[in-house]
């Protein structure tokens, strides 16, 4: 008697609009020559209590989340994936601002400003 395993595909930790996949090209366009990729965090600071940040990674944790997008590898930190699963990650600019923009259907609150929330 033979047992048949399925598997299927993970999905990934959140969602990358095609705005955000450009802008993650954009960014390792212009990258230091060492970066392997963009790292999402979400470190404590705020009002809220957490903040999204977007830097550059030289070297790849093995427990990060990878993304693999046609302009770069956007990495998810292993400390934050929980916060941001099935999120949605967008790029938006208007004449007065741009930045990264998270739907996060985890977040219970945020800041007035917004750049913190709370779980």
């Amino acid at each position: 008697m033979s047992v048949e395993t399925k598997t299927r595909a993970r999905p990934a930790a959140l969602l990358l609009t095609p705005g955000a996949e450009t802008r993650i090209a954009d960014l390792m366009s212009k990258a230091p020559a060492d970066a392997v990729g963009v790292k999402l965090s979400t470190p404590r600071r705020g009002c809220s209590g957490l903040a999204y940040s977007v830097d550059y990674v030289s070297t790849a944790s093995p427990m990060d989340e990878k993304i693999e997008t046609a302009g770069g590898t956007l990495y998810v930190d292993s400390a934050s994936v929980l916060y941001l699963i099935g999120s949605r990650m967008d790029w938006v600019e208007d004449d007065f601002t741009a930045g990264f923009v998270f739907e996060n259907p985890n977040a219970k609150g945020a800041c007035g400003c917004g750049e913190s929330f709370t779980v």
